[in-house]
């Protein structure tokens, strides 16, 4: 039997109503397993999904598998954490990520993802890219087999924790998701998954469980980064089901690529030339600045999160100090114009970094005639060992473009 897609919900936000019209059609489309964590958008993805599935029959719910994970310190979990009297074995990794994986951490989160999911229980749980610690030891300069040692006495005291939560009821199995499990051997972050099975079977017996409960691995894999491959076959051969991420967004020598191609966008110069004549005065020269320059850089965005990340840390700031100069009625009126320009050189960045993608990547790519997206979604359809590919679905059409695809 061939993957099946599943709704990834990395972006999904309970604000945007879009976001969760996409979960439903998905939904109603046949995805079968939602894929997120407790620190997607705040806790914004989980709320989401509530939401959804509120519009949706009771039938429909049924038949959905939500898949949750745990780890993360970041946003309000981190300001509540922080006023509390936190909790212990934290792995600090930034002054924006902090990272724990205890038996305590757990149970606060699986609490919070629970209550936002507005459900009883999970069907499975999975501890999120435990590497974190790993990624810190090495900064530390700790000694590899000391690193490694640590490192699955941590995973081992989880599951100890996750069987626990099994017995309560509040999931019914549970897994890791690691983006090292995709890296070769020999790197300093590899994390050896072939050691799991025998954590998860003396978890299950410290508990008093007849059998473990681990089910599940997840970890990217997409047409250009392969060594997960090698993890998928383990996998299988000890009976546990593969979700596989990051099918579009992919690494080639430590560059992030979107393979996927776009249309360039009709409407993109009538909105840039309507702004930049709006504002070709002095009291809005600042935007019109902003405007020209963005205009100018459209096509050297290495890939669209780059652009986001350009956005929300420089670009957006400076309109709002820009827009505060401005009373309400006239602001209002530029907010507006602002938003669908935003939304339209969005387009066009995709677009210029579809263009760019081809021509960078021509000869890893050698031999694909269709769209990027389908010849990355058909090398992973041909995977065997892989059940699940986790694709973000933010919009209604993406959902039917992605449910349209087959072998």
């Amino acid at each position: 039997m061939s993957a099946q897609f599943a709704f990834g919900t990395y972006r999904i936000s309970d604000h945007e109503p879009s976001h969760i019209q996409a979960l439903v059609s998905a939904v109603e489309s046949g995805v079968t397993l939602i894929d997120t964590s407790t620190n997607y958008m705040d806790g914004g993805a989980e709320r989401a999904i509530a939401q959804a599935f509120n519009k949706l029959p009771d039938e429909a719910f049924a038949n959905v598998e939500v898949v949750s994970k745990f780890g993360y310190i970041q946003g309000t979990t981190m300001a509540r954490l922080k006023a509390s009297d936190g909790i212990d074995d934290v792995v600090e990794y930034s002054e924006t990520c902090y990272h724990c994986i205890t038996p305590e951490f757990l149970q606060d989160q699986l609490s919070e993802s629970l209550e936002r999911l507005n459900l009883s229980s999970l069907s499975c749980y999975l501890i999120h890219n435990p590497e974190y610690f790993m990624l810190d030891a090495i900064n530390k300069e700790m000694d590899k087999a000391e690193m490694l040692d640590l490192m699955l006495e941590r995973i081992y005291k989880a599951f100890v924790g996750l069987e626990l939560e099994v017995g309560l009821g509040r999931i019914k199995s549970y897994g890791i998701s690691s983006n090292s499990f995709a890296k070769k051997s020999g790197a300093d972050d590899y994390l050896p998954f072939e050691d799991l099975m025998e954590l998860a079977e003396a978890a299950a017996k410290e508990v008093g469980h007849d059998k473990h409960h681990f089910t599940t691995i997840q970890f990217p894999l997409n047409i250009l980064e392969q060594e997960g491959l090698k993890c998928a076959r383990w996998a299988k051969k000890n009976g546990l089901r593969v979700l596989v991420n990051r099918p579009l967004n992919v690494q080639d020598n430590n560059l992030m690529f979107r393979l996927a191609d776009y249309d360039e966008p009709a409407d993109y110069y009538h909105h840039l030339n309507a702004l930049l004549e709006m504002s070709d005065n002095t009291p809005m020269k600042n935007i019109f600045n902003m405007l020209t320059q963005l205009d100018e850089v459209k096509h050297k965005f290495g890939w669209v999160g780059e652009y986001h990340s350009f956005l929300y840390e420089q670009v957006v700031p400076h309109l709002r100090g820009s827009l505060n100069e401005f009373k309400d009625s006239q602001r209002e009126s530029i907010q507006e114009s602002l938003e669908l320009f935003l939304s339209e050189y969005e387009e066009m960045v995709l677009y210029e970094c579809s263009r760019s993608t081809r021509i960078q990547l021509k000869d890893r790519l050698e031999g694909c005639e269709l769209s990027l997206q389908n010849c990355a979604f058909n090398y992973l359809l041909k995977q065997t060992d892989i059940d699940y590919i986790l694709v973000g679905m933010r919009k209604v059409s993406y959902v039917s473009e992605v449910m349209g695809i087959t072998l």
